[in-house]
């Protein structure tokens, strides 16, 4: 029979789950500070679609304002502890579709692209993404088109080639891959 010490001494080690080292929960509180840093970084805009918990985005908006150095490292010190509880993976996840590391959006941009210099380059590709995409804005597109052409013929910036490339992004409506086999093909090389 186990005495009573000897029980509640296994039950405790059962319960219990290896404690973390002071190392690398320092590391941890580290990694959270160093996102806040990111945090900063932002721009208003960007950080109003993190949908950040109030209090943080007060904190990150106030660590934007502040320029003693002292405050500054306090304030991402304390930046660092609201984020402790916070889940932080999407925070992650959106700033690395920002930085342009996720390659599902990559191949995404590559894909509209290819559609931009289709159009520029060819007069059939009109024909074909107005049968794919019904709802497009034919006559705004013909205009860019043209004015995209006329701009590099002349070497000048690219203005209405960027501004076909936002409506074509608008059109195939963003986060949506354009389905590869429907992609045409370009006939480079």
């Amino acid at each position: 029979m186990k005495s009573k010490k000897t029980i509640e001494s296994s039950n405790l080690s059962e319960n219990h789950e290896d404690p973390i080292s002071k190392t690398k929960r320092k590391a941890a509180m580290d990694a959270l500070q160093d996102l806040g840093v990111t945090l900063v970084g932002l721009s208003k805009d960007k950080l109003q679609k993190l949908n950040l918990p109030e209090n943080l985005l007060d904190a990150i908006l106030e660590a934007k304002r502040i320029t003693a150095n002292g405050a500054t490292r306090r304030q991402m010190q304390y930046i660092g502890r609201l984020m402790r509880e916070v889940d932080t993976l999407p925070i992650e996840d959106q700033l690395q579709r920002w930085e342009g590391k996720n390659s599902a959006e990559n191949a995404y941009f590559h894909q509209l692209e290819r559609w931009r210099s289709r159009l520029i380059g060819e007069d059939v590709a009109l024909s074909e993404l107005i049968a794919q995409y019904p709802t497009v804005d034919t006559q705004k597109v013909r205009t860019l088109i043209r004015n995209a052409r006329h701009e590099q013929a002349e070497n000048k910036p690219p203005k209405n080639s960027r501004e076909l490339f936002k409506y074509l992004r608008e059109l195939t409506a963003p986060g949506k891959d354009v389905p590869e086999e429907d992609l045409p093909e370009t006939d480079e090389g």
